[in-house]
């Protein structure tokens, strides 16, 4: 156990000191939670505002049980929201000045600001590609090798659909069973043929003048995407031999 010398300035170190946690601490801390929390990530958020740990002289990071809450909802809010950074940001800084604020519902952006969502245009919430290789971990050599077998794709602005972050996670898990990326592009093949059979299901819907109705059609759309995903995963299923809790 650490000790401080005895005096008024050791002990009003240690005073200070009390309950912080070095990064690593903080990562074993989230893991139970968060499974693919690195300390690279940790590091980002920091980066980006959403965290402001103490330093000690010689340049330590230093979390207070504060920071690990904050970056916990962060996590939270990614993972169960798909909100930017930026919002979530300005979320919690909202909240913890003691305003009344709801949790923010974002869908596109435009120049880095959230647009609300209308029920007039299905909306997808966005991530950038700095944040993407934080959150999942890699580096941008392995990002360019999963786009080159069509595992993952930027939106038209250079940013990726949040579901991306969900893409990228599975892809690591099944690598580490040696399954490779490339092994994954008859999975992708699947997939797509899969959503043209749903678009050409729902594309009437979708090119009808009326909001309401192409409302209606984004409603289908996760609807038949749904059924899907339970087909696809009982056939997977079925071929193994296996049955999934």
């Amino acid at each position: 156990m650490f000790q401080t010398p005895s005096g008024g300035a050791g002990q009003g170190a240690a005073a200070r000191d009390s309950g912080l946690m070095s990064i690593g601490a903080v990562l074993n801390a989230l893991r139970d939670e968060f499974p693919d929390i690195t300390i690279s990530k940790i590091r980002f958020l920091e980066s980006e505002g959403l965290v402001e740990p103490r330093r000690t002289p010689a340049g330590y990071r230093k979390f207070s049980a504060h920071d690990v809450e904050r970056l916990a909802q962060v996590l939270r809010m990614q993972r169960d929201h798909y909100l930017p950074l930026k919002v979530i940001r300005e979320h919690l800084d909202a909240v913890e000045r003691g305003e009344a604020v709801a949790l923010p519902r974002v869908g596109r952006q435009r120049d880095g600001e959230a647009v609300p969502e209308s029920a007039e245009a299905p909306t997808v919430a966005r991530i950038g590609r700095d944040e993407l290789l934080a959150t999942a971990g890699i580096d941008d050599q392995e990002l360019k090798e999963w786009e080159s077998y069509g595992l993952l794709a930027p939106l038209p602005d250079g940013a990726y659909d949040a579901e991306a972050v969900t893409v990228a996670s599975l892809v690591l898990q099944l690598g580490r069973f040696g399954i490779e990326p490339r092994h994954l592009r008859v999975m992708k093949a699947a997939a797509d043929r899969e959503a043209g059979l749903v678009d050409q299901v729902v594309a009437p819907l979708k090119r009808h003048r009326n909001p309401q109705t192409r409302a209606h059609a984004e409603a289908r759309t996760k609807e038949l995407a749904g059924l899907a995903v339970k087909l696809h995963a009982a056939l997977v299923q079925t071929a193994l031999g296996v049955r999934l809790p």
